[in-house]
């Protein structure tokens, strides 16, 4: 299965709809593959929170429209990233669109982890509550978003509902960059998953952005990362590996923890 991450550079000289136009045409060059990821919130930057509100869209608004004809275009299987949603009742979401190689919306996702210790994202947006994992020909994808990185339970319940490639969109800063690398690898080892991690590049409302995303394989091992830039980072990888890498070292059968309930223990 060949996977196509486009990391994309927000700058604030960009306006929203020509950086839409211009994703759409980096989606449409990814034709031969069979999966392209978008970072989370590409249309404003993961940082713009003053845009959030005027540029929140219906899910089925402009960038919709234009992803589902450039996954056409391109006949891949596509993770649009996600953008600042408007829900018809008026709250705000961040929510993730996934199309099919003929256009059809084949899942949404909603951050259920929303980031900024009671300011930005996480008092201006709702959370999501549901977990999505889609069926591809070649691999069941679990479909998280950039803070939701930090909580391996997520990716856990994800893996125990099939997932075997797990899927991260983000507007990881720079400063961090070091957890973006060790979380990633972190959550395809414990999982033996594949991990497919896309950030974006350029500068969030004054936030320099990480870049480097990065594939990892079940075992841990890093097969390709991007550099700080914009840039298209493809690489091949061999769905079977996950069963394969499950059965040598079945480490996922000795769980003890997560399974059913605890037994309660009374204490004098």
């Amino acid at each position: 299965m060949r996977a196509s991450l486009i990391q994309i550079a927000v700058d604030e000289g960009e306006s929203v709809a020509e950086r839409r136009l211009r994703a759409a045409a980096l989606v449409r060059e990814q034709a031969g593959s069979d999966l392209v990821v978008l970072p989370e919130l590409w249309t404003t930057g993961a940082f713009a929170y003053d845009l959030f509100g005027s540029e929140a869209e219906p899910l089925r608004g402009p960038t919709y429209e234009a992803m589902a004809k450039a996954a056409t275009d391109a006949g891949v299987w596509l993770h649009a990233g996600s953008i600042p949603e408007r829900d018809p009742d008026g709250s705000l979401y961040n929510t993730s669109l996934l199309f099919s190689p003929s256009g059809e919306a084949v899942a949404s996702y909603r951050k259920i982890h929303r980031f900024g210790f009671d300011r930005g994202e996480a008092v201006l947006m709702g959370a999501g509550s549901d977990l999505v994992t889609l069926r591809l020909p070649e691999t069941t994808l679990g479909v998280t978003t950039c803070y939701d990185l930090r909580f391996p339970e997520l990716f856990r319940a994800l893996v125990d509902a099939g997932a075997e490639t797990l899927v991260i969109s983000a507007g990881w800063p720079e400063r961090r960059r070091a957890h973006w690398t060790l979380l990633a690898r972190a959550r395809a080892v414990e999982n033996q998953a594949f991990v497919l991690a896309c950030g974006t590049a350029g500068t969030h409302a004054g936030v320099p952005q990480a870049g480097h995303s990065i594939v990892v394989d079940p075992w841990g091992e890093v097969l390709a990362e991007a550099g700080p830039g914009e840039q298209v980072l493809t690489v091949d990888i061999d769905p079977a590996k996950v069963a394969e890498t499950r059965e040598q070292f079945p480490a996922l059968k000795d769980r003890m923890l997560g399974l059913e309930p605890p037994r309660r223990q009374d204490t004098p």
